[in-house]
């Protein structure tokens, strides 16, 4: 008897409770163009490639395929790791097929959307046709379009893919070009603890600050607030590589001397994030960069009027400068799983 009251206490406790919420499956959120505010409009704005979830998976599944080398070895994300901002972390000089080496350092990736020409000297002034500049590169990925559009063509995974984004399972030239374009353009960084101060959230510490001060009186002329560059070239001073001896925009445009030794001004956001630095790659730490502006100028041949005498930064100065730049790291982009190799 004694057991059975129990039993019938404990089902009417169990009766009583409320029941759970259930919450309701909500759909994801739409993918769009994200421009914050403050920031200028983007130069590819989508207007001819409409953006959707399933184009974007494309693209992100495109960016991490081995299959557009020739060996199968080398894909975009293997020069371009999302763990720093979209550089390469092990390498000074990229590394293709065969474990070639080439002659200049992997840029960062985001907000390309806003980018009027890609590389390190503007070879490419398209973000849809930008990658086949490492797809025919013989030292990076060393394919042709043809050759990556017939395996893809036979592969199962990108059959379903294409078809969900197009609506049939014919890859193309165009449908190749504007999915990676889809997930290229939609890599925005923009949440850095900088864009949360600028936004009233936070506050700089008093060493973030001063550097802040610094800056904007002693690098903001090229790295341009809020996308921390002006994509102009310029030639920083940097001593020439004995073997590379590379001209930068200069040998795209001989004709054009004052071009000779400038490469396109980097943005700085991430920076702490993806090093080494420089178009080749050649120092390892942000303190040699600063040290290069303030003490190691050497190639004055279309040296930027703006370095005629160096920057007259004194070590305090520096250590600021560099709190700083480590407040540009944006540490949401950097993690975002959307962003990462789906496999």
């Amino acid at each position: 008897m004694k057991q059975t009251l129990i039993l019938i206490s404990s089902l009417i406790l169990f009766a009583c409770r409320v029941d759970p919420e259930i919450l309701p499956v909500l759909p994801p959120v739409p993918l769009q163009q994200e421009i914050p505010p403050g920031w200028p409009s983007p130069v590819y704005r989508f207007e001819k490639n409409a953006i959707s979830q399933q184009k974007f998976e494309l693209g992100r599944a495109l960016f991490y395929e081995r299959k557009l080398s020739k060996d199968n070895t080398i894909s975009c994300g293997s020069c371009h790791q999302p763990f720093v901002a979209f550089a390469q972390a092990d390498h000074r000089l990229s590394h293709g097929i065969n474990d070639q080496e080439g002659t200049r350092n992997s840029p960062s990736l985001f907000n390309l959307a806003w980018l009027p020409s890609f590389m390190h000297d503007g070879a490419i002034n398209h973000i849809e046709v930008q990658p086949l500049a490492p797809i025919n590169n013989p030292t990076e990925m060393g394919e042709t379009l043809n050759s990556v559009l017939a395996k893809l063509q036979t592969d199962l995974k990108y059959q379903k893919l294409v078809k969900a984004a197009y609506g049939d399972s014919l890859m193309t030239t165009e449908r190749l070009m504007k999915s990676m374009a889809q997930f290229l353009g939609l890599l925005v960084s923009s949440n850095s603890k900088y864009d949360r101060v600028q936004r009233a959230e936070t506050q700089f510490s008093a060493s973030e600050q001063n550097g802040y001060t610094q800056f904007k009186a002693k690098c903001a002329s090229c790295h341009v607030e809020p996308l921390f560059s002006d994509f102009k070239f310029r030639n920083n001073g940097l001593a020439i590589d004995p073997v590379f001896k590379d001209g930068g925009r200069g040998a795209l445009k001989p004709d054009e001397p004052e071009y000779l030794y400038c490469f396109k001004t980097p943005s700085l956001r991430n920076i702490a994030k993806t090093q080494p630095y420089m178009h080749d790659g050649r120092f390892n730490t942000l303190e040699e960069c600063l040290d290069h502006y303030t003490s190691g100028i050497v190639n004055k041949v279309n040296l930027d009027p703006l370095l005629t005498n160096g920057l007259q930064l004194n070590d305090q100065e520096k250590r600021d400068i560099l709190s700083f730049l480590n407040t540009l790291s944006d540490y949401e982009f950097i993690n975002n799983p959307q962003f990462k190799d789906p496999n």
